[in-house]
């Protein structure tokens, strides 16, 4: 990891676009980067295995990892920028309104989960070979220790977003205002891009410490099986989990979003010469409600998956909670990709229409890709990323409480 964050550091350094403001230009200085880093992080992990006399396996772990990691920001380069197909399909569907827009944009989510399932499939497979449990594990790691180059990128999609605000309001030329929507769009597929590492580790390691319970509470390969009763109820249980957790995050966001809006009409409605831009706004009202907001809504989804690991494992016993972080993690993995990779791709389809196609800004199209993009920003800024957090903690909480259910039999 900490030869992952030299590597990053140096890769930046291959990162350069000239003048071009073209996505295509953008996506290759990144990916000329992340690669160079990401060569540069197996030299280094090679020489740490190689000195400190570790399994040669540990690096082949390492190296699994990494190569998932590129193949996975590939695929959601692939699905989440405009410079490709899958986005500007849904740009084109937006010419026929919001429900056509938000069909495609949906679809493409779905579609999007079928290499990073692939890749993290094969690299399970590949890492528990080279180095069993542990390989899996430290394939995550592997995945992971190219983040510093990833999160630099992501982290300037906000300032390039401000800087764009501000071009507009000076009236500087049209040249630069194209160079940072350029910029904004492509922090918009950066952070897709992040969001796809971040879950692929999140699933190796709640898979590496789901392993590692089973482990801890002695249950036998043979026992761990679809056809035991206790374990298929888990799974089912664990598989749903996700789902409400999803639908407590989007609940709440809908709540907050409902209260900001009636407070800015009461503020219109109420504070005189707001509209003609002669008052100022109250902006600690909007503030105040989205932090308590932030707070409060959060107290559920937490709640529950706190206590959903100790009522399954006291209610079914230790192999039906594997069952249930098992069901868990295939669900919230599912889930995290579709949302992240879905809301990427709405934001994107109407960057590429507010660049000039299908009718540009304030047509029926840009309307429409308005609307996805709103549906979208919850999904991929909110329930997506969460699912992360989710599974893991879910994963540790198991492991932690493993010598409590120690030949417990639970009470079903």
């Amino acid at each position: 990891a900490a030869g992952g964050i030299i590597a990053s550091i140096i890769g930046t350094f291959a990162v350069r676009v000239g003048n071009k403001p073209q996505m295509e230009a953008l996506l290759g200085a990144l990916r000329y980067g992340t690669i160079a880093a990401s060569i540069l992080t197996a030299a280094f992990s090679f020489l740490a295995v190689y000195f400190l006399k570790a399994d040669i396996g540990v690096f082949w772990a390492i190296l699994v990892g990494l190569i998932a990691g590129i193949l996975i920001g590939e695929s959601t380069n692939y699905f989440t920028s405009y410079a490709y197909r899958p986005t500007r399909n849904i740009s084109e569907a937006s010419q026929t309104g919001a429900a056509t827009n938000l069909t495609r944009g949906f679809s493409n989510g779905l579609m999007s989960t079928l290499p990073p399932i692939i890749c993290i499939s094969i690299a399970i497979f590949l890492a528990y070979n080279f180095a069993g449990f542990y390989g899996i594990a430290i394939a995550g790691i592997g995945m992971l220790s190219t983040l510093g180059i990833t999160l630099a990128t992501d982290a300037y999609g906000p300032v390039a977003d401000n800087s764009g605000g501000i071009v507009e309001m000076s009236g500087l030329p049209h040249e630069i205002r194209e160079r940072t929507d350029a910029l904004d769009s492509l922090g918009n597929t950066t952070a897709a891009t992040g969001k796809g590492f971040a879950i692929g580790s999140a699933a190796l390691t709640a898979l590496a410490l789901m392993l590692s319970y089973t482990q801890m509470v002695g249950i036998e390969f043979s026992r761990f099986t679809l056809l035991e009763p206790r374990v298929l109820i888990g799974l089912l249980i664990g598989a749903m989990l996700p789902a409400i957790f999803c639908s407590m995050t989007l609940t709440a966001v809908g709540r907050t979003a409902f209260s900001i809006i009636n407070e800015v009409r009461r503020q219109f409605r109420e504070i005189k010469g707001l509209i003609e831009g002669t008052a100022r706004p109250e902006y600690g009202k909007c503030v105040d409600i989205c932090t308590k907001a932030a707070l409060k809504e959060m107290i559920a989804p937490g709640l529950m998956t706190l206590i959903a690991p100790i009522v399954v494992g006291l209610l079914l016993g230790p192999v039906g909670l594997g069952g249930f972080l098992m069901g868990a993690i295939t669900t919230g993995f599912l889930l995290a990709v579709t949302m992240a990779n879905a809301g990427g791709s709405w934001d994107n389809a109407k960057k590429w229409i507010e660049a000039g196609n299908y009718g540009g800004k304030g047509s029926d199209a840009h309307k429409a890709a308005v609307i996805g993009d709103t549906v979208g920003d919850p999904m991929k800024d909110t329930s997506g990323p969460s699912l992360n957090i989710m599974i893991k903690l879910m994963s540790i909480i198991a492991l932690v409480l493993a010598p409590v259910f120690v030949g417990f039999p639970g009470l079903i």
